[in-house]
Order: C-alpha cells, then structure tokens, then sequence
C-alpha cells in the first residue's frame, strides 16, 4: 500500500498540469461591457453627490433630476499611485428628469473608494 501511495505520489510531481479557468459570465453583455457596468453603478453616491452640487443652484433644473449608469461613459481610468493604488475614474454624465429628459452633460472624476474628487459641469440643455 505504501509503494501505490508513493507512486502516486511522484507521479503527481512529476507531471506539470496547467489548468486554465474560464470567467463565468451571468449577464447578457460581454465581459468588457459587464464589468464597465458594474463599476459605474458601484459608484452611484459619488455621482449623485455630484449632480446634487452641479444643479443645486440651477433655478430651472428639475427636483428629480437623476442620471442613467447605461447612459454614463468612462473618459479615462487614471492610476496616481502606481499598480496596487487607487484609481481615479472620469465619468461623462447625462442627467435627466421625468421620462429621460436629458437636462445637461456633467464631467465627474470619482475614484475606486467610492470617493467624489472633482466634478464639471459641461453642458445644460434648455
């Protein structure tokens, strides 16, 4: 029994098996687009504290005014630590009101803490 078991053994040794795994995609978009998803609607309170100071003192924007995570487009992901530090994510952000509506374009820069940096207002539609 021991000579089976030392067999077996070695012989686990001596091969090399690389195993190679698949990323499970549960949703109906590719990878790329899924994970973009992802990220953006992970970071919904930066954004939103964003569109909240943008409008706040716009007279004619609308009390409801929210924005769609499908309809938000990454600029640019920017690494300003280095590999392993944080993130800094640059949104182009389109809110609106009532049944899409659009009401403006926003430029917002969030980072992978969920922390808002820095936000512009780029455009209001009248």
């Amino acid at each position: 029994m021991k000579k089976i078991a030392l067999v077996f053994l070695i012989g686990m040794f001596l091969t090399n098996t690389t195993v190679y795994s698949k990323t499970i995609n549960e949703a109906d978009t590719e990878l790329c687009e899924t994970v973009k998803m992802a990220l953006i609607s992970s970071n919904r309170k930066p954004v939103d504290k964003a569109i909240t100071e943008i409008y706040k003192n716009d007279k004619n924007a609308p009390e409801n005014l929210t924005w769609a995570s499908y309809d938000t487009e990454i600029l640019k992901i920017k690494q300003p630590y280095g590999i392993g530090g944080l993130y800094e994510i640059t949104l182009k952000v389109y809110p609106y009101y009532g049944p899409h509506n659009s009401y403006g374009e926003d430029e917002v820069v969030i980072n992978s803490s969920g922390e808002l940096i820095s936000y512009k207002h780029l455009k209001t539609y009248r």
